[in-house]
C-alpha cells in the first residue's frame, strides 16, 4: 500500500513510521511539507501521491492557545479532515484520523461510549468534534480513533513535564479530580497497524469503518499519573529534589486554566476490541516502557 503520513514529527506520528513500515511505502510529512490550513495544498499534495490510505495524526493541540486562536485551531482541526476526506473519496482511498475526549464534557459517571452524546466545552474539542463530523460526511471510507492522554517518548508530553519539575522544584501540586488513561503513542501506532494490516487482508467490502475509542485500560488521576513518574525516577536513580509523597492532590477548581478540561475523560474501548479482536494493555505498562527508554 501507499500510505500518506502527516505530522511525522509529532508523538504519534514518530511512532507510526515505525509500526507501519512492514504495511507499504510511507509518504511521511511534516506541517512544512503538508500546511493542513491550507486546503488547496493538501489537495495538490493528495493528487500528486495518489495515496491508498491518508493517516492523519496531524493536529492542532495547543488546548489553552486555541481558545485566542479558534481560526488556526478550526482550519487544521476541523477543515482539514473533511477536505481529507473529500480528496481521498475521489481516489477510493481510506482515511485514518485521530480525535479526543475533549468532545464530550466530562459529566458521565461511567467511560463513554461511541454513540455518547458529544459535547465539548473547549473550542479545542467543538473544532475536534467538527473534524470527525466533516470526516463523516465527506464520502470516504473512514476510521476515526478517539484516544487521551497521549504521551511518548518523542515530543512533549506530561510525563516528561513531570520528570523536569521533579528536577527543579521541591513540591508539585497536581490535578486529582480529572480521571483518564494514559494512552502511549507507540500503543495507538501499533493498534493502528494492525487494523489497517486487517484491512489488508479483508479489504473494503464490509470492513468495519468508523468511530472507535481508543486508549490504554485501567485508569487514573493526573495525580497519581505524575508520581507514577516520579517513582520510577527515583528506581532508575534519577537525581531529583522531591519524592512521590511531595506531590501534592488539588482540585481543577485551584488550577485555573483558559481552556475547560473534562473531569472524566475515560472511554470505553469494548466496540474496538471486539470488532477487530484486540487487546488493550494497562495505562502502567505502556508509560514503564516509555520511561524505561527515557531515564
Amino acid at each position: 500500500m501507499k500510505i500518506l503520513l502527516t505530522g511525522k514529527n509529532g508523538q504519534v506520528g514518530f511512532e507510526l513510521q515505525r509500526a507501519l513500515a512492514p504495511l507499504g511505502e510511507i509518504a511521511a510529512v511534516d506541517h512544512q511539507e503538508c500546511d493542513l490550513s491550507n486546503p488547496d495544498a493538501v489537495r495538490q499534495l493528495i493528487a500528486d501521491l495518489k495515496p491508498q490510505v491518508i493517516i492523519n495524526p496531524a493536529a492542532y493541540t495547543a488546548v489553552d492557545k486555541a481558545e485566542s486562536e479558534p481560526a488556526l485551531a478550526y482550519a487544521v482541526n476541523a477543515v482539514a479532515p473533511g477536505v481529507l476526506g473529500e480528496a481521498a473519496a475521489r481516489l477510493g482511498a481510506l482515511v485514518i484520523h485521530y480525535s479526543t475526549d475533549y468532545v464530550f464534557d466530562g459529566s458521565k459517571d461511567g467511560a463513554y461510549r461511541e454513540d455518547d452524546t458529544p459535547n465539548p466545552q473547549s473550542v479545542y474539542g467543538q473544532s475536534k468534534l467538527a473534524g470527525e463530523q466533516a470526516l463523516q460526511a465527506s464520502g470516504a471510507d473512514h476510521l476515526i480513533f478517539r484516544t487521551s492522554w497521549v504521551f511518548g517518548a518523542h515530543g512533549g508530553n506530561f510525563a516528561k513535564t513531570m520528570l523536569r519539575l521533579a528536577a527543579e522544584r521541591d513540591a508539585l501540586n497536581i490535578v486529582a479530580d480529572q480521571f483518564g488513561a494514559p494512552t502511549s503513542a507507540a500503543l495507538l501506532a501499533d493498534v493502528t497497524a494492525q487494523i489497517l494490516g486487517q484491512y489488508q487482508h479483508q479489504g473494503r467490502a464490509d470492513f468495519p469503518f468508523g468511530l472507535y475509542h481508543l486508549v490504554a485500560a485501567g485508569c487514573t488521576t493526573w495525580h497519581e499519573y505524575a508520581q507514577t513518574v516520579i517513582r520510577a525516577a527515583q528506581a532508575a536513580g534519577r537525581p531529583l529534589k522531591l519524592s512521590a509523597d511531595d506531590v501534592q492532590p488539588i482540585a481543577t477548581r485551584d488550577y485555573p486554566l483558559p481552556a475547560p478540561r473534562p473531569a472524566n475523560s475515560r472511554l470505553d474501548t469494548g466496540k474496538l476490541r471486539q470488532t477487530f479482536g484486540l487487546e488493550l494493555p494497562a495505562w502502567q505498562d505502556g508509560l514503564a516502557h516509555v520511561l524505561q527508554q527515557i531515564l
